[in-house]
């Protein structure tokens, strides 16, 4: 009997072994974790870039997932700029940002992009899309080479040593995981996996609150 609990135990260690390596193989740990807005809350960052047709086409699948984000999780848009032509969108994103009228922007400019065909290529092209967008142009001119879009924007430079990222989209939980299509089996798969992020981070809080 004794000799078969142990053959059993080894059997599920086995299997969880296992499990935890498939579950490994659909996100990554990063190796320096990264500081989050709110310490509060559990955060899930999106890494982007507007000129990219797969972050064009997880946006429905981020849409559908926020109907349903728990209270506990905040959720974050961050334009990586991981080559120079990245910057424009970057800076537009931040100008929306600061402007709040994301959402007059971040979806129209996925679309004009990729479904309409129609590049943004300088600071002018991107101007006369926020005034299309109703946003006056005093407003865009203030705020797209204002300091804080700037900074703001230098920071995105960053995404790449800050996340280890060598493409977009790529989803962080909580600073500390990183996961991508590729590594979760597409689209819909790497919301999934930041699911279950997200409660391991949750069940993490709850055992470091109760010791």
């Amino acid at each position: 009997m004794k000799k078969f609990f142990g053959v059993l135990a080894l059997v599920v260690a086995t299997q969880f072994s296992q499990a935890a390596a498939e579950d490994g193989a659909k996100y990554q740990t990063i190796a320096n974790p990264q500081p989050t807005a709110d310490t509060e809350t559990i955060e899930v960052l999106e890494l982007f870039w507007y000129g990219c047709p797969h972050c064009y086409h997880l946006e429905p699948e981020i849409e559908a997932w926020l109907e349903t984000k728990p209270d506990d999780v905040t959720f974050v848009r961050m334009p990586a700029i991981l080559g120079p032509t990245w910057e424009l969108g970057a800076r537009a994103f931040y100008t929306a940002e600061l402007l709040d009228v994301t959402d007059k922007i971040h979806a129209p400019l996925f679309e004009r992009l990729h479904k309409d065909k129609k590049p943004l290529r300088s600071a002018a092209d991107i101007k006369a899309f926020f005034v299309k967008q109703g946003v006056s142009a005093e407003d865009f001119d203030k705020t797209f080479n204002s300091f804080a879009v700037i900074t703001k924007t230098n920071r995105a430079k960053q995404a790449r040593d800050m996340y280890g990222i060598t493409g977009v989209p790529a989803l962080v939980v909580n600073g500390k995981y990183r996961t991508t299509a590729r590594l979760a089996g597409g689209d819909r798969q790497m919301l999934e996996v930041v699911n279950v992020l997200i409660e391991q981070e949750r069940n993490a809080g709850k055992a470091a609150a109760a010791e």
